[in-house]
C-alpha cells in the first residue's frame, strides 16, 4: 500500500504542475483505499488543533492542492476545504460558489455570457457560479489569489493550479500520510446548502454523504463537517455519524433560519439547542476569546461537552485582534504569538489558521497546549 500511495503522491505533484492545453475533460481520479492506521501517528488530543484554513493560505492561492499540501508539510492536524458544487454534481474546493475573484474566469471569454446576477443568502451577486459551470469547464480554468493586495507574495502561483475536487483532497492526504507516517484530518464546509437546494435544486447533504462513502471515508476517520446552517447539520446528525460542527460569526444568522442570530446561538440556552445535534462550535475568535479570559459561550460550550474551535487567526495585522496588532501596518506580521498563546490559555481546542507552519512553531517553542 506505501508503494501504491507515494506512487499517488508522485501523480498528485505532477498534476499540481501540469496545466492541460485544452479544456476537454480530467478524468476524476479513481477511489484511493483509506490509509491502513496501525504505524500513523495519532492527531494529539492534548493539543489545540491546527487547522489549515483552506490550506497554507498565507502561502499559497486557498483551495489548491498546493496549499493544502504545504499546509501538511507544516505539520496541520487537518485540512479544510469549503466545498460547492459544479453542475453535474461533483464537489470541488472554492471559498464561494462565485468563482470570479478566485479564478481566471473573468478573462475567459467563452464564458463571458454565463456572467449573471443571483441573490446568495440575502446578498445580491453578480459574477460567474460554480454550479453553472461542468467540471470540464471549470477544470479548464485557474485558480487566483484571493487577497492579491494583502497577499502579493501568492499572485506569483497565480494560474498556476486547477480547482480540486473533494476526491482529489482525499486523496492527497492519504498520500501525504503514507509519506509522513502520521494521520492528517479533513474538515469539509458546506457551502450554502439551502441556497444550492433551492435555486439549483442541488441537495448538498445527499451529495457529500454518497461522496464520503464512495471514498471510503468513515465516521471514525479524524473528519469534522461543518456548516453555517442548522438543518443541513441536523440532517447529517440524522443519517451519518460523522463529528459536526456549528458554525457562528459575530454578526448575522443561519440563512436557513433568518429569523435566529448568532449572538443568540452563542448564549447558554443557544450552546445547549446546538448541543442537541453537534459535537463542536466554530466561531469568531473574537467571540472565543471575550474579554481575554474565555467567553461565555466558550465556558458554555465546555460544560456542554462541546469541542470549540476559532477561527480565523491570520498573520496580518488588518485580520487580527487590536491587542495582537503591531505599528507596522495592516499587512504586516502581527503578535501572532500572543493570540495563540492566549487560545491555548482558555482552552480552545483547536484554531482554523491561514499560517499553520507559524502557529505550529508557536505552539512547539511554548511546550506543553495545555
Amino acid at each position: 500500500m506505501l508503494k501504491r500511495l507515494a506512487a499517488l503522491a508522485a501523480a498528485i505533484g505532477a498534476m499540481l504542475a501540469a496545466v492541460p492545453a485544452s479544456s476537454q475533460m480530467i478524468e476524476r481520479v479513481g477511489a484511493v483505499a483509506p490509509a491502513d492506521p496501525d504505524g500513523l501517528r495519532a492527531i494529539g488530543e492534548d493539543d489545540m488543533l491546527i487547522i489549515a484554513h483552506r490550506g497554507a493560505s498565507g502561502e499559497r492561492p486557498e483551495h489548491t492542492l498546493a496549499a493544502y499540501e504545504r499546509a501538511i508539510d507544516q505539520g496541520a492536524d487537518y485540512v479544510e476545504p469549503d466545498l460547492v458544487v459544479t453542475k453535474d454534481g461533483v464537489l470541488v474546493a472554492r471559498h464561494e460558489n462565485d468563482i470570479s475573484q478566485t479564478t481566471d474566469v473573468a478573462e475567459r471569454e467563452e464564458f463571458a455570457d454565463r456572467r449573471r446576477s443571483k441573490t446568495i443568502d440575502g446578498e445580491l451577486l453578480n459574477g460567474w457560479f460554480a454550479e453553472d459551470f461542468t467540471l470540464a469547464e471549470l477544470r479548464s480554468l485557474r485558480a487566483r489569489e484571493r487577497l492579491p493586495s494583502i497577499r502579493p507574495a501568492n499572485t506569483r502561483f497565480n494560474d498556476l493550479y486547477q480547482v480540486p475536487t473533494l476526491e482529489e483532497i482525499v486523496t492527497l492526504v492519504r498520500a501525504k500520510e503514507a509519506e509522513t507516517g502520521r494521520l492528517i484530518g479533513i474538515y469539509p464546509e458546506l457551502k450554502h446548502p439551502d441556497f444550492l437546494l433551492q435555486d439549483a435544486g442541488i441537495d448538498v447533504v445527499d451529495l457529500l454523504l454518497l461522496e464520503l462513502d464512495r471514498l471510503g471515508v468513515r465516521p471514525d476517520d479524524p473528519v469534522f463537517l461543518q456548516c453555517f446552517e442548522i438543518g443541513p447539520l441536523r440532517r447529517l446528525k440524522q443519517r451519518s455519524e460523522f463529528r459536526l460542527v456549528q458554525l457562528m460569526k459575530s454578526d448575522g444568522g443561519p440563512a436557513d433560519e433568518p429569523q435566529l442570530s448568532y449572538i443568540e446561538m452563542a448564549s447558554p440556552a443557544g450552546v445547549a439547542e446546538i448541543a442537541t445535534y453537534a459535537d463542536a462550535i466554530g466561531a469568531d475568535l473574537r467571540m472565543v476569546i471575550g474579554d481575554g479570559e474565555g467567553s461565555e459561550m466558550l465556558r458554555a460550550a465546555k460544560e456542554r461537552g462541546l469541542d470549540v474551535h476559532a477561527f480565523t487567526l491570520r498573520k496580518e495585522n488588518i485580520f487580527l485582534p487590536a491587542m495582537a496588532q503591531t505599528d507596522a501596518g495592516n499587512n504586516a506580521t502581527g503578535d501572532v504569538a500572543t493570540m495563540v498563546r492566549l487560545l491555548v490559555g482558555i482552552g480552545t481546542d483547536g484554531v482554523f489558521t491561514d499560517d499553520p507552519g507559524l502557529v505550529r512553531q508557536i505552539m512547539e517553542a511554548g511546550g506543553p497546549a495545555r
